[in-house]
């Protein structure tokens, strides 16, 4: 699994970070998605998987 992200069109809700945080952080100065990982562990995939499908902005992308 690859992760990408698309910090122009995240919307800052952190339903990235809720959902994965081994994965995902936000910056602290507008909440702006941080990809932390873009290779999660086989234990990391569904919280990533859960991260792309909450993410009002669709600003998560999972390649397999």
């Amino acid at each position: 699994m690859k992760v990408t992200v698309d910090q122009n069109i995240c919307a800052s809700s952190g339903n990235c970070v809720m959902n994965a945080p081994e994965v995902f952080d936000q910056r602290d100065e507008d909440g702006v998605v941080v990809l932390l990982n873009e290779h999660p562990t086989a234990e990391q995939t569904d919280g990533a998987r859960q991260a792309a499908a909450a993410c009002p902005a669709q600003a998560i992308h999972i390649e397999d």
